[in-house]
């Protein structure tokens, strides 16, 4: 039930922060559905054809489609409410990376794979959603900016191993694995963290 709740909420982030970048490109009501669903399920279908289990969940679970067309829905009724947070498209973006990456991690140990795999997995999961959200929406992949992200996904893939090594309960080792990547972001884009740039002027 934990994993199926963090699932569950991972895909309502995603889906805000797709509502949110499709109302700035001023789509229509079925532009802005289809970037909700492509930012809340891209990565994890990537994630289950890699790892060959299809029929991938979100086809196999109806929970997944109703829980996006809800989201869709009612971020678009409250947007003038989402719209007074700042930054409410980075807040849930981060939100959606932290839940996400545990995710597939959960999803890589499930199929059996080595850590680093399962890392891999995880990044795919948290990152290739917003990939595809601002490809559609005419814009270069947040991934690929200076601003830090797969990289975060990667380093919070490693804590969760690390802290499953101590003996404490694995939800706990899950939460503070989640709760790190969404510190690591937010500080990260708060001083400007980056890595560097391989172009000279």
């Amino acid at each position: 039930m934990f994993y199926t709740v963090i699932d569950i909420l991972g895909t309502i982030a995603f889906a805000i922060s797709g509502v949110l970048v499709a109302m700035e490109k001023r789509l229509d009501f079925f532009g802005v559905v289809i970037i909700a669903f492509v930012t809340s399920i891209g990565g994890g279908t990537l994630r289950d054809l890699l790892i060959g289990n299809t029929p991938v969940v979100w086809m196999r679970d109806a929970t997944y489609v109703i829980t996006i067309l809800t989201t869709v829905v009612l971020a678009i009724l409250f947007v003038k409410q989402l719209k007074y947070f700042r930054k409410s498209l980075f807040l849930f973006d981060t939100i959606g990376i932290g839940l996400y990456t545990l995710i597939g991690v959960e999803k890589g140990l499930d199929a059996g794979l080595l850590p680093v795999m399962c890392i891999a997995l995880g990044t795919i999961t948290a990152s290739f959603g917003g990939v595809l959200r601002d490809i559609l929406c005419n814009e270069i992949p947040v991934i690929f900016r200076k601003e830090v992200y797969a990289t975060i996904c990667i380093l919070g893939g490693g804590i969760y191993f690390l802290l499953i090594q101590f003996p404490m309960n694995n939800t706990y080792a899950y939460s503070a694995a989640i709760l790190s990547i969404i510190a690591m972001r937010i500080l990260a884009v708060k001083f400007k963290v980056s890595l560097p740039n391989i172009y000279r002027d």
